[in-house]
C-alpha cells in the first residue's frame, strides 16, 4: 500500500507541470480535502478544491512541484517541496511540507505547510 501511495502523489507532483485543471482534479475522491494550512480553512469535495486551485493556475505561466524528499507509511505520504510558480513575470520559490492520505487510489486529504510571508514578499 505504501508504495501505490508514494507512486500517485508522486504523479500527481508531476502533473502540475502539464497544469491541466482537469487532470489535476481527477487524482482526488470525491469527498477529499485540501489545505493550505496557513490560509485558513480547508476546500472539501472535488468543486471547491477545483474552485480554489482555479484561482492561480490560469494565471501561472509554469508550476513545477520539485520533490527533495517522500516518504510513505501505509496510506500516508509525507514530502518536502519546493514549488515554483512563475506568475505575472516573477518567480516564486516556495518550500513546502506536503501530507497527503490516499484511499481507493486517489487522494482524499491535501495539506500543506509553508511560510505565507515568503509566499507574499515574493509576489510583491
Amino acid at each position: 500500500m505504501a508504495e501505490a501511495s508514494h507512486e500517485l502523489v508522486n504523479q500527481f507532483c508531476k502533473a502540475w507541470e502539464r497544469r491541466n485543471l482537469d487532470e489535476i482534479i481527477g487524482y482526488f475522491t470525491d469527498d477529499a480535502e485540501y489545505q493550505n494550512v496557513p490560509m485558513g480553512p480547508a476546500a472539501k469535495g472535488k468543486d471547491a478544491i477545483k474552485g480554489v486551485i482555479n484561482t492561480f493556475l490560469p494565471i501561472a505561466q509554469s508550476i513545477e512541484f520539485k520533490v527533495l524528499r517522500s516518504a510513505a507509511n501505509g496510506n500516508t505520504v509525507l514530502n518536502e517541496r519546493i514549488d515554483i510558480f512563475n506568475m505575472g513575470g516573477k518567480k516564486v520559490e516556495l518550500p513546502v511540507a506536503g501530507v497527503f492520505e490516499v484511499r481507493g487510489g486517489k487522494i482524499a486529504l491535501w495539506r500543506d505547510y509553508f511560510d505565507l510571508a515568503m509566499w507574499t514578499k515574493q509576489m510583491g
